[in-house]
């Protein structure tokens, strides 16, 4: 089944729109494909995958990321409501450092995005009870988790919460920011 893939100005963050058939029952899409990626170059291979719900709009969770031996590279879809879904780039020496790229997942346009290893990801509901689910290309380990400030100004990240105050985990409240943040991910070795 044909699959959309547009690139984004931070390479290997792309955005993945499975093709949708629809008639008056409802749709069918094929949400996952290792052989229709493969067809574009796109070959990790998942190991994992997570379902989460956020029972209120403008639920925060994030920014983040898995060191390596374990770091992981995450496709993520939106199987209910709607979110704004973020990767940010710390990968130190690359041209893009700091730099963040956000897309709209919901269930209604089906959008994926894949967020590579030396990325911190995170996201924030649109919509009260938003199911998130994605695949992951390691395992959870916790000894190996890192964290971004969701608001650290250096990155800068426009959430688009208007008046809405975020709901946070006292974990990502407490999350550093860039500037001390000392990555375990190398432009190079990515």
């Amino acid at each position: 089944m044909p699959l959309k893939l547009e690139q984004t100005p931070l390479t290997g963050v792309i955005v993945i729109t499975p093709a949708r058939f629809g008639d008056h029952r409802g749709f069918f899409s094929e949400s996952y494909s290792a052989k229709a990626l493969a067809q574009h170059s796109i070959t990790t291979q998942f190991v994992q995958d997570n379902h989460s719900v956020s029972m209120t709009q403008g639920t925060i969770r994030g920014l983040h990321f898995q060191a390596p031996p374990h770091a992981q590279d995450k496709l993520v879809r939106c199987g209910r409501g709607a979110l704004f879904d973020v990767a940010v780039d710390i990968r130190r020496g690359s041209p893009t450092y700091g730099q963040w790229f956000g897309v709209e997942l919901s269930f209604e346009n089906g959008k994926q995005l894949l967020v590579p290893a030396g990325f911190a990801h995170g996201f924030v509901t649109r919509a009260p009870e938003t199911e998130i689910i994605y695949k992951c290309s390691d395992y959870y380990a916790q000894e190996t988790e890192g964290a971004v400030a969701w608001d650290d100004p250096q990155v800068g990240i426009d959430w688009g919460l208007g008046d809405i105050l975020p709901v946070l985990s006292e974990k990502d409240a407490n999350a550093p920011s860039l500037a001390d943040l000392h990555s375990p991910f190398t432009f190079e070795d990515v």
